[in-house]
């Protein structure tokens, strides 16, 4: 039989990006030798280090063309982190790390976030909440992309008539969120397949009862749920689902909600694993699928060898199940990542005080944990 290969488009990117890719790489090809099949990765520019390679160029950028064309030609697009205070403005003229993700969800035709958040039994003491909170939290927040405040018009004007302090003129700002209806049905009936294939339950959430996107979007819901007797379909508020998600976690499964709405709800929720650095996500859509930590560039501790490596590791896992349908495979990293964690070992963001000092690891030291569990 054949030996399958696939293509990746990888894409280290900023501060701690390139030291947690390596671990994921690592992983990657401990799976492709016990599976017998070949990843073959290949590194392209993103975010800072694209701005500071094309700087002095005729267009500086945070997402070179040869990048987008490599993850469109790939089989999946695996990404580290992006950001960091060296490129940190506000010009508008000037590119951000930032835009180089924002362009290529777009550039790829990904219209959906997927954030599963997941409870590691050994982290229920990381975790700021309360223990008996945790018991049985396995939720997905799906986040929609290309809408919404982010993708909407920006607009900055200054010497405006009474924008200024005591009525004078003074700046003024302007970010419209704006939605199509093509965009909500599309995210939202991916939300109610998925509770279908989980639980069964759906947890729309908005802000109707100020933002007419929200009304639209609540409208759209609706339709769809009588399209899915077998889906329990509830509406919440955002400021009441964010209240939820650390008063009663358990209750959710499928939480579907816009990009802004979506952006805050996901980091809030990845608290409840006891760190950002457990959180992996996936960007769904029309095109190649990009996966990635939902961590940031930590540029504080680059290059010191302590970032965790598992919520990239992790990005693998939902990698090989959502775009390669290695459903064993992934399962082999999550019992790897749980069996590395219920022997206490741990990354110094996730240690506490009873963790010995001999069982907290380096970057390179949990992705070769890792990899021994495999």
């Amino acid at each position: 039989m054949a030996r399958a290969t696939y293509r990746i488009c990888t894409l280290p990117g900023d501060g701690i990006g390139p030291e947690i890719m390596a671990e994921g790489k690592k992983v990657l090809a401990a799976v492709g030798t016990r599976a017998n099949v070949d990843f073959v990765c290949e590194d392209h520019l993103i975010g800072g280090a694209a701005i500071d390679a094309t700087e002095g160029t005729e267009n500086p950028t945070a997402l070179p063309e040869e990048t987008l064309l490599s993850a469109r030609a790939s089989d999946a697009v695996l990404l580290a982190a992006v950001g960091g205070p060296k490129w940190t403005n506000t010009d508008a003229g000037k590119p951000r790390p930032e835009q180089g993700l924002l362009a290529i969800r777009k550039g790829l035709g990904l219209y959906l976030n997927l954030r599963p958040v997941r409870m590691f039994d050994a982290l229920r003491e990381a975790s700021p909440l309360r223990p008996e909170l945790l018991e049985g939290v396995d939720l997905v927040i799906v986040r929609e992309l290309t809408g919404g405040l982010y993708f909407g018009e920006h607009r900055r004007e200054r010497d405006v008539e009474g924008a200024g302090v005591g009525g004078g003129k003074g700046g003024f700002a302007s970010d419209t969120m704006e939605y199509s209806e093509y965009e909500v049905d599309r995210v939202v009936r991916w939300a109610f397949e998925a509770a279908r294939r989980r639980r069964g339950v759906v947890h729309s959430v908005d802000k109707a009862n100020v933002l007419e996107t929200s009304r639209m979007w609540r409208e759209i819901t609706h339709a769809i749920a009588a399209e899915y007797p077998d889906v329990r379909a509830e509406d919440l508020y955002v400021d009441n689902a964010a209240m939820q998600l650390v008063a009663n976690p358990a209750q959710f499964d499928v939480i579907v909600t816009e990009n802004t709405f979506g952006d805050i709800l996901s980091d809030e929720a990845s608290m409840l694993t006891g760190s950002l650095g457990m959180l992996a996500s996936a960007s769904l859509g029309s095109g190649t699928a990009l996966y990635e930590p939902s961590h940031g560039s930590a540029p504080d501790i680059a290059g010191k060898g302590i970032a965790n490596p598992l919520a990239q590791i992790l990005s693998v896992e939902l990698m090989l199940r959502h775009s390669f349908q290695m459903d064993d495979e992934a399962d082999w990293i999550v019992s790897a990542v749980r069996s590395a964690l219920d022997d206490g070992w741990r990354t110094a963001d996730i240690a506490d005080d009873a963790t010995p000092a001999d069982h907290v690891l380096g970057t390179v030291a949990m992705g070769d944990k890792v990899v021994e569990y495999l």
